[in-house]
């Protein structure tokens, strides 16, 4: 089983995380994984934090010569931002607990249910640990994961739907065409009149100190039937991909294929036929379903969606209540995006990417991964002949 663990605080002096179980003598360098970080720290409309960073990532165990060893592979990106927050947030005793305190929660964020969960009296204590900053490991994370499937062939694209109230009709495209106007987007978005409207929205929105949210879609290429399972309902891969998802910061809804507009249908119009060909095996000649069925892939390409609601640090700030005083205040407010959509597309990216990876080796095993990919080959060219 692969697995791992994060740690650190946004302006602690490093993020990291140990993944366990990653097979021996898969090729991993730090550049992979440096490309993603900085495809996160991108996006129009980020704010002034993604000047200061520069996230690069620092193999601390478990790789060797460009080749993972089997042992535990730890992962480390520095903040360049902690040479400002030394004293404040210093590990020892001799931290100024009473520097930069945070009284007044902002609504939306995790500041005070983490204060009475935890039992802190300094919001900075929940704040630092809640900031999506976090996300940059689980980035890292995720490359590694996304190493591993390119290894067999399988693409991961992500690209924005929707920003706000501006939302882009995307055309069944190429994987190849797609992913080139996603990435030559400023706002990751395939369609080159939505991006521009896109920004001029975000521009309206900044004016008034306010913030926008909107919908990432990520599909999948190349995958094969098979990856999940039904027995289980914990093995079911859509509902852990849904909460893979969910668990990035603002993210607020998840659907697969046609998603809740199948809801409004009948199930001639959302299910997808059976076919089978020779030469193709069993296919479908539709794919509403998104490319999973019954928790598991279906072998058609993977498709899903996450709604992201605004930031919920605005310039403009919302009332609050002082947990000091208990007066009626203003929230409080720390330099943040106006939109952070197309950075949480790559984040997207990289849980799903993590999530299809520890199902591979869930389903294909192995030490090495030279043995994954073999059982993965041979299981492939199985199934183009049909089961028997």
């Amino acid at each position: 089983m692969m697995r791992y663990l994060s740690a650190g605080e946004s302006h602690g002096p490093a993020l990291t995380a140990i993944i366990e179980g990653l097979p021996a003598g898969l090729p991993l360098e730090a550049d992979c994984i440096d490309r993603q970080l900085a495809r996160r720290q991108g996006g129009y409309g980020r704010g002034k934090r993604m000047s200061i960073e520069q996230d690069r990532v620092r193999f601390l165990a478990g790789v060797r010569g460009g080749v993972t060893l089997g042992s535990p592979v730890c992962l480390q990106i520095e903040n360049k931002d902690w040479v400002n927050w030394k004293e404040t947030m210093d590990p020892g005793v001799s931290a100024r607990l009473d520097d930069r305190v945070v009284t007044r929660p902002r609504p939306g964020h995790a500041d005070l249910t983490g204060l009475m969960k935890y039992g802190h009296r300094d919001l900075r204590n929940v704040l630092e640990r809640a900031s999506a900053r976090e996300t940059a490991i689980r980035v890292a994370v995720g490359a590694v994961g996304r190493r591993l499937l390119a290894e067999m062939g399988v693409e991961v694209i992500g690209f924005v739907r929707r920003i706000g109230k501006v939302e882009a009709d995307i055309p069944d495209l190429p994987p190849d065409v797609l992913k080139e106007r996603a990435e030559t987007s400023s706002v990751m978005c395939p369609d080159p009149v939505s991006s521009y409207r896109m920004m001029e929205h975000i521009d309206r929105i900044s004016d008034v100190g306010d913030s926008l949210g909107g919908v990432f879609e990520i599909r999948v290429f190349n995958l094969p039937p098979g990856l999940g399972s039904y027995a289980q309902w914990d093995r079911k891969l859509d509902g852990r991909l849904a909460g893979a998802l969910m668990s990035i910061q603002a993210i607020k809804g998840v659907e697969i294929g046609v998603g809740f507009q199948g809801a409004s249908r009948p199930g001639s119009e959302v299910q997808d036929e059976i076919f089978y060909d020779e030469d193709r095996g069993y296919y479908r000649e539709s794919n509403r379903a998104g490319g999973l069925e019954g928790g598991m892939t279906n072998g058609e390409p993977l498709i899903i969606r996450a709604a992201m609601k605004p930031i919920p640090t605005l310039r403009r700030p919302l009332r609050s209540v002082d947990i000091s005083t208990r007066e009626a205040v203003e929230a409080a407010y720390e330099r943040s995006d106006i939109c952070a959509v197309p950075a949480a597309g790559v984040i997207g990216e990289a849980v799903v990417s993590w999530e299809l990876a520890v199902a591979a080796v869930e389903k294909f095993g192995g030490d090495t991964f030279a043995e994954l990919k073999g059982n993965w080959e041979r299981y492939r060219a199985s199934l183009k002949g049909g089961l028997d």
